[in-house]
């Protein structure tokens, strides 16, 4: 069962293999993806280029000397994700047959960086040979403004108009007029200002003594051509750096014993940190470099959460986001309905001429319970009730779409179906055309009610029905929670299978369920919608190697109709599917099953290029000595995955918090086998900050107390807790 670009509108083409490696630079809105060469469209393979609201602004920058590509001696990003610097050297260079330039004479190191809308780069070329060196340095460089949906692969009948270049002494501006009347520019500055400068290339006419340097300097700007500060390359460096010196100050600081786990954890932290955009709503992580770069609000909610526990702030900077793009009317082309929360924000010209349906799209059904969930766990983890109370109508208008959406199915569960043949046709986290299916692969028709949308709903009302008491609206706190409850005893009835021992993945529109082994059931234990007889069978199911495949937890069971280990959705392995999964094992007291699937989603991380967990990758068994199978056109890094191993260590550490009494509670911590010591710094509660290490003797923890603020109170519990039942109707 082969999908085809017909069956998927918005899918994403994998064109052939990259010649070359891509780097990744973003700042905000702007990002590039560049070759390891520092070059932009100089060899095939995934698209690069630098984009900006989801425009490409620049498609070609290509370096050569003497009409010679440089070789490549070294390409790395920084650390902290902020500079590529990239080593190059000259080939043997002839003219007629003579050698003019024997290789490796000159050095250039290339340095490139984003901040706000400009792209800047320094080539330092320094001679390193005993005599003088005449050369000539060249820059080819053109856009196409793509929009991103061309980028990845999508055709169009027309496009706008190219504008002719506009050429000045040291400058450059591209410009394209779109079918949306919208005309998008590219400026190019240079300088010094080079020796011939053209609508497509510049070049530099060098001579350098014995060890002699020289620099050049290129800027980009895109966003209209608006250059909102300075072009210079030292004074846009000096303003980045002391940017993220600020940012890491009061930063969560993590540490172990292992070298690779923290190479894996640091990695994670950075790469937040890099896709996190600061909106006029706050701070909100973008899901993912090169095709989600953008608001996608499944992605931010679940990345909050996920790091809820040590970066706070972030959930608020989501939530009021979110909130001020909640939909208010009803519009069918959008999907958009009163009290719905957004699923994905375009600012291209393809979503401007609805050529794609994504300007600002609601076709997600699971968004508006996890935005319930978000505001009620944010709550509790840091009692910012003035935050919330500034929350309260869109988090009653969320749960009065619930409630009526709801209310349209005989048993009360929560469906979705989309509103034009334009949008989804699935509406989960696992939205591919094929990715909800019957046992004998028969695709599921009409309104659709998945599992885990279930458990967000019932966790939702849960959590947030403890706020709403406490802020004193008692009687919808009480019809939360009675809502809760007859959900959880109809769901059971409803979802669960006993011929394959866990939970369909869905009801199809005429109530039959289907019958697959998903990874969907593990957030169905995430959600605390199972019975602790359920959760212990779905916990076993799940760690059974038709899904556990050494590396983490396939989206779909070996077995299956659809299963496929390169799949999208259908038997691939996702970084946050298994961070929800580990945390609804953690939930139910089976925490060694936590640990298990810690390590192996973090040894996997160890073998990805940077220690970088990508959207997903293979579901190919782990063999020893043998890295993971990598999925093509997976996003990397991505928020969501960067979050999980984060995610998996509060899960096995139980890190809760009761910011009313001034106090964490660990309950029940456990580290892996692969780690013996955990050190964490900066962690918040309220204003006060505290430090502590935490050690495994054997099978327990010891806590040791490293700086303490504000006399936060910390205890440590051993007892299992009971596995969490869903209260009585």
């Amino acid at each position: 069962m082969v999908s085809t670009p017909d069956e998927t509108p918005f899918y994403i083409a994998a064109k052939g293999p990259t010649a070359r490696p891509r780097r990744t630079l973003k700042h905000n809105d702007t990002f590039a993806l560049v070759d390891d060469h520092g070059d932009v469209g100089a060899s095939p393979g995934e698209p690069d280029g630098i984009f900006n609201h989801d425009t490409r602004y620049l498609s070609r920058l290509e370096l050569t000397i003497n009409g010679v590509q440089p070789l490549l001696l070294g390409s790395n990003i920084r650390d902290d994700n902020t500079r590529l610097a990239v080593d190059l050297t000259n080939p043997d260079i002839y003219v007629r047959d003579r050698l003019v330039l024997p290789k490796d004479t000159l050095h250039i190191v290339r340095t490139s960086f984003i901040w706000n809308d400009m792209f800047y780069t320094r080539f330092g070329i320094t001679n390193h040979g005993d005599r003088r060196v005449d050369l000539t340095l060249a820059l080819a460089f053109g856009c196409d403004f793509a929009d991103i949906f061309e980028a990845r692969g999508m055709r169009r009948a027309h496009r706008g108009t190219l504008r002719p270049a506009v050429v000045e002494a040291q400058d450059v501006q591209l410009a394209y007029t779109g079918l949306d009347d919208v005309t998008r520019a590219t400026s190019l500055h240079f300088a010094p200002a080079p020796d011939r400068l053209t609508g497509d290339a510049a070049s530099y006419r060098l001579t350098l003594a014995p060890h002699e340097r020289q620099s050049i300097f290129l800027t980009v700007g895109c966003n209209d051509g608006e250059q909102r500060q300075s072009p210079d390359f030292f004074r846009g460096m000096a303003q980045a750096s002391r940017t993220l010196r600020r940012s890491r100050r009061a930063a969560i600081g993590i540490g172990t014993s292992s070298d690779v786990f923290n190479q894996v954890v640091s990695r994670s932290l950075v790469d937040l940190r890099m896709l996190t955009t600061e909106t006029r709503e706050g701070a909100y992580p973008y899901a993912g470099i090169p095709w989600y770069s953008t608001t996608f609000g499944r992605d931010g909610i679940i990345t909050a959460l996920e790091m809820l526990w040590c970066m706070p702030a972030l959930a608020k900077g989501v939530l009021s986001r979110l909130a001020a793009f909640q939909a208010i009317e009803a519009d069918p082309l959008n999907d958009a309905e009163p009290g719905k929360i957004l699923h994905e924000m375009r600012g291209g010209e393809m979503a401007k001429l609805r050529e794609v349906p994504f300007g600002l799209y609601y076709g997600s059904v699971d968004a508006t319970p996890l935005f319930v969930l978000l505001a009620g766990e944010y709550a509790a983890r840091t009692g910012d009730d003035d935050t919330i109370r500034m929350l309260w109508p869109n988090i009653e208008a969320a749960l009065e779409w619930m409630r009526v959406h709801s209310a349209q199915d005989p048993r009360g569960f929560l469906r979705h179906s989309r509103n034009t043949t334009d949008g989804l046709a699935n509406q989960g986290w696992k939205d591919s055309f094929d990715s909800v299916f019957h046992a004998d692969g028969r695709l599921a028709e009409g309104s659709i009610a998945l599992a885990e949308v279930q458990a967000y709903v019932f966790a939702a009302k849960r959590s947030i029905a403890r706020v709403a008491r406490r802020l004193g609206h008692l009687d919808l706190a009480a019809r939360l929670e009675i809502d809760a409850a007859i959900l959880a005893m109809r769901f059971d009835q409803a979802f669960w299978c006993e011929d394959i021992g866990t939970y369909a993945i869905a009801l199809d529109g005429s109530g039959e369920p289907c019958r697959v082994r998903t990874s969907n059931a593990g957030h169905v234990l995430f959600g605390g919608l199972a019975s602790a007889e359920r959760a212990q069978r779905v916990v076993a199911g799940l760690m059974e190697p038709r899904f556990f495949s050494g590396w983490g937890i396939r989206t779909v069971a070996y077995g299956e109709s659809r299963y496929n280990p390169m799949s999208y959705h259908n038997g691939s392995i996702w970084p946050h599917d298994n961070a929800l999964i580990a945390a609804g094992f953690a939930r139910y007291g089976f925490k060694a099953a936590a640990a298990e699937l810690f390590e192996a989603v973090s040894g996997a991380a160890s073998y990805m290029e940077l220690r970088r967990l990508p959207e997903l990758f293979c579901g190919f068994r782990r063999i020893r000595g043998q890295a993971p199978t990598l999925y093509p056109v997976a996003c990397s890094p991505q928020a969501w995955a960067s979050g999980t191993p984060i995610a998996m260590l509060q899960a096995c550490l139980g890190i809760e918090f009761e910011p009313e009494q001034n106090r964490i509670r660990l309950v029940d911590p456990m580290l892996p086998p692969f780690l013996d010591m955990v050190v964490l710094r900066n962690l918040e509660l309220g204003n006060a900050r505290i430090d502590m290490a935490l050690s495994r003797y054997g099978e327990n923890v010891s806590l040791q107390i490293l700086r303490n603020d504000d006399g936060i109170e910390v205890s440590v519990s051993h007892r299992r807790p009971q596995a969490t039942e869903p209260p009585a109707a």
